[in-house]
């Protein structure tokens, strides 16, 4: 064969491709109803060394060899399967005709993989291509985090070549390596959320020091670069991230990321939560394709067993979204029992959750009870926000019990009004949690003491209740004792925990023996009121008699009263004065001697 040279380029007409090598082509290799002609074997002028596929390609050598057997003349090879299909294949024809191949983040996974499924080793040629893209690999996207994350995300179509070069375990080694470290130390210079920076924390603009600083990095800057992963590939990572001892609250944050950007909805029910952008990688990367339903089932069984009042309320929209899609039994049960653990951190509009099924009632009232049924099954603690003083006097499931209590109270008076609820749901909800879970049963033996109370009090005071009540009966102090231990028994069936009312109760009883102590100071002073009104009713008897008038008076004789006198007389109430002979008129002197 005579010498040709070399290779220039590839053209395509339609579905065919050809080299401009200026020989005929021998062999015809077909991918996906794309043929490329080529050459089995082909000399550059200047090396004389076989050039194309044969000498490159392990898997294309043994093929033309069986081939050969049964025809000695041109062939055709159909190759199935091959990673990246023909657009990959054209890179790997490229290099076996020494055309120069470019290797990228993007493009290095598909041509690794299709490197080792044509078996293009070393031992078919130095510097084949295998070892280049695997020494590009290892070298250059491993310690980057933005190469290595479009390296990952360029997996997803190639997955089982992927796995079994292990491309895909390095990458996610590596991306949780370097979400435990400071992203400056990466490399410089890096691009950091857009701009390159310099060793000194600077932005750069055209290579120039801005001298204005970066701020400070937040652990959660790779939320938004991870969330670009489909769902086999986020699930996987997660949990190489996890083995790596990655703290379970960030990884929480990243799941509940990732669920707020894919699941529709979501956020409405979080009270309008957004995501914020702070992406490194994703300038250069493509959203990614989600399920929606795959999602939910995958991120129930990523979700920590974790307890928190944002948390739950994730956990509560994520229900909704859930019964909407119709996920299966088991993730929705495990998503109820989460639910369950925390439930005294729920709050009423959290647990409202509509039917969107065919039923007629409103509200799931079915899902609420099963979620209270997991709250009673599982370990209930002491909640760390207690005072010290109230978690001594308190069971530990004491605490949360009242609070899930209250709520499902509250959630019974919402849903009641509903006409299509039947009672029996309404009593098996109210039955669910046990009667020591309410505080109203002892608020009732709080006022079986007071009456008590009140029945020794009324016997120890019965006559002086009875004297006062003939004065005033409306303002006696037995009705003031009655009126103001009924409005505090009030008081205390209306609030919440056995604690506070133990405490009012104490209360009540130091003022019970305040107000005892003042009543009997009021009997004292009452007494001491009558032993003066005996006093003053002598004096005025003792007036009255013949014989302080005789002595006051004299015998002088008194005029004869008018009946209006007499009138103003009996109509005084107050007592008579002993100053009457001293206003009668006397005669002077001077008239005696006239």
């Amino acid at each position: 064969m005579a010498p040709a040279r070399k290779a220039l380029g590839f053209y395509n007409e339609a579905n065919d491709w050809f080299c401009n090598a200026g020989l005929p082509s021998d062999i015809t290799i077909v991918i996906d109803n794309v043929n490329f002609h080529l050459h089995k074997v082909m000399f550059l002028h200047i090396s004389c060394k076989p050039f194309p596929l044969s000498s490159r390609c392990g898997k294309i050598e043994k093929l033309i060899e069986e081939t050969q057997n049964t025809d000695q003349g041109s062939c055709t090879i159909t190759l199935e399967n091959i990673p990246g299909g023909a657009n990959a294949y054209l890179v790997a024809a490229k290099f076996c005709y020494g055309v120069r191949v470019e290797l990228t983040p993007r493009n290095i996974v598909i041509v690794y993989c299709v490197a080792g499924y044509l078996e293009m080793f070393d031992e078919y040629g130095d510097d084949n291509l295998f070892g280049r893209a695997e020494n590009y690999f290892h070298k250059t996207v491993l310690k980057n985090w933005k190469d290595c994350m479009v390296a990952l995300q360029s997996c997803e179509t190639v997955m089982t070549e992927a796995d079994n070069l292990q491309i895909i375990s390095k990458c996610l080694k590596a991306i949780s390596m370097m979400a435990c470290t400071d992203p400056s130390l990466f490399g410089w210079p890096m691009m950091m959320y857009g701009r390159l920076q310099s060793p000194g924390g600077s932005i750069l603009w055209n290579g120039i020091n801005t001298g204005a600083r970066i701020r400070s990095s937040e652990s959660d800057w790779w939320f938004e670069d991870i969330s670009y992963l489909g769902v086999p590939l986020f699930e996987r990572l997660i949990k190489t991230m996890e083995a790596r001892g990655i703290r379970p609250e960030k990884l929480t944050g990243a799941i509940m990321y990732y669920s707020r950007k894919y699941l529709h909805g979501l956020g409405r029910w979080q009270g309008g939560q957004s995501t914020k952008a702070r992406s490194i990688a994703s300038f250069s990367m493509k959203p990614a394709i989600v399920d929606q339903r795959v999602l939910l089932e995958s991120v129930v069984k990523l979700l920590p067993e974790k307890k928190g009042k944002s948390f739950c309320r994730f956990l509560l929209a994520l229900l909704r979204v859930a019964l909407i899609l119709g996920v299966n039994g088991k993730c929705q049960n495990s998503l109820e029992r989460k639910i369950g653990m925390q439930l005294e951190l729920a709050t009423l509009d959290g647990l409202l959750i509509p039917t969107y099924s065919d039923s007629d009632t409103l509200y799931n009232s079915d899902c609420v009870e099963r979620i209270i049924n997991h709250f009673l099954t599982s370990e209930q603690t002491v909640t760390t926000f207690s005072p010290p003083s109230i978690a001594s006097e308190v069971s530990q499931s004491s605490g949360p019990l009242r609070k899930v209590s209250k709520l499902v109270d509250s959630y019974m008076a919402e849903v009641a009004s509903d006409v299509n609820l039947k009672p029996e749901k309404i009593r098996s909800l109210a039955e669910a949690l046990p009667e020591s879970s309410r505080s109203l049963n002892d608020g009732l033996v709080v006022l079986q003491v007071l009456f008590f109370e009140q029945m020794q009090l009324r016997t120890a005071l019965a006559g002086c209740v009875n004297v006062l009540d003939n004065e005033n009966p409306s303002t006696g102090p037995m009705n003031i004792v009655l009126s103001g231990s009924t409005a505090m028994a009030g008081q205390i069936v209306q609030r919440d925990g056995w604690v506070t009312i133990v405490r009012e109760n104490q209360v009540m009883r130091v003022s019970m023996e305040r107000l005892r102590s003042r009543v009997g100071e009021l009997e004292e002073e009452f007494n001491r009121m009558r032993q003066e009104m005996k006093r003053v009713s002598r004096t005025h008897n003792s007036l009255e008699s013949p014989w302080f008038l005789s002595r006051t008076f004299g015998n002088c004789k008194l005029l004869p009263r008018s009946s209006n006198v007499q009138e103003d007389v009996v109509e005084s109430t107050g007592p008579a004065t002993p100053r009457g002979s001293t206003d009668q008129p006397r005669a002077s002197h001077h008239s005696k001697h006239r």
